[in-house]
């Protein structure tokens, strides 16, 4: 159960950093379950030391851990602009 739950915040999470980043015309249900849970494994990497919190991957599912998951979905949405850009 803990499984699917991971895969539908992680879905919603890349869902709302893809409107923020304006990609969301681009990308499907799928791209965004795989945005969410890569971004909130980069969150846990950069940011989590930062604000002292868990990442959805971490199973926190707190406030503060939900935001540093979907911080990190942002940041990953950047970085892949960014490459798609220089193209």
């Amino acid at each position: 159960m803990n499984f699917i739950t991971w895969i539908i915040v992680g879905g919603i999470l890349g869902w709302l950093a893809s409107i923020v980043m304006k990609t969301n015309a681009q990308q499907g249900i799928f791209l965004n379950i795989i945005v969410g849970i890569v971004g909130a494994f980069l969150g846990g990497f950069l940011l989590s030391p930062l604000f002292g919190a868990g990442t959805i991957n971490g199973n926190d599912f707190s406030v503060m851990g939900l935001l540093v998951s979907f911080l990190g979905a942002i940041i990953l949405l950047g970085i892949i602009n960014f490459f798609r850009r220089r193209r």
